[in-house]
């Protein structure tokens, strides 16, 4: 009981934070545009690139993972928040990011945030495993949906193999069911092998 209140105001810093939609200001500040304009109209870093090239999309990059890593970095390693309660923690920055107050309640799919969730809480211990995932399963397979959830698979291997925390079990699964929400368009459609351009 005594946990509940720390536990409620962490999720509602983290959530808070979570919802800022920084890649939307990104584009509207350093390019003039409208990100949600372009893509697949979401409001996340994928969508500054294609707006407006790598420094902005790198600038929105990093504060889309900073949402997650702030909150728990501070929860887990300055505050020493454990157990249970990293669980919902965990879950509300890219919950902000998915459904944002400041968009209407509308927001983006969340993986640099959920990814920013893993560096807080385990520095650099899960983050160079999952981001290695994803490049080699976004290189390999489309739609890049698939290739996120092949990366959760892989990550829970992972957590299984490496790690004895039920705790982190229970982040890995609310983000697996967050994520696999973003990306049920993806999910409704078949997965392939990615096909390499080839120059005319």
């Amino acid at each position: 009981m005594n946990q509940l209140l720390p536990t409620l105001l962490w999720t509602l810093f983290g959530f808070t934070l979570g919802a800022l939609p920084f890649s939307v200001w990104v584009g509207k500040l350093m390019l003039g545009k409208d990100i949600r304009q372009f893509g697949d109209k979401n409001p996340g870093a994928t969508n500054v690139l294609r707006a407006g090239g790598m420094p902005p999309f790198i600038l929105a990059l990093m504060l889309d993972i900073a949402k997650g890593a702030l909150p728990l970095g501070l929860a887990v390693h300055i505050f020493g928040v454990e157990g249970w309660p990293l669980i919902p923690i965990s879950l509300a920055p890219p919950l902000g990011h998915t459904f944002s107050p400041f968009l209407n309640w509308r927001g983006g799919k969340a993986i640099a945030s959920a990814f920013g969730v893993w560096i807080g809480i385990t520095i650099w211990t899960m983050p160079p495993i999952s981001l290695s995932l994803l490049i080699l399963f976004t290189l390999l397979i489309t739609p890049s949906g698939w290739a996120v959830m092949l990366t959760m698979v892989g990550m829970l291997i992972a957590l299984l193999v490496w790690f004895d925390d039920p705790v982190l079990l229970g982040v890995w699964a609310v983000q697996m069911g967050l994520l696999a929400y973003n990306h049920r368009a993806d999910l409704g459609k078949r997965p392939s092998r990615r096909r390499k351009k080839t120059n005319p």
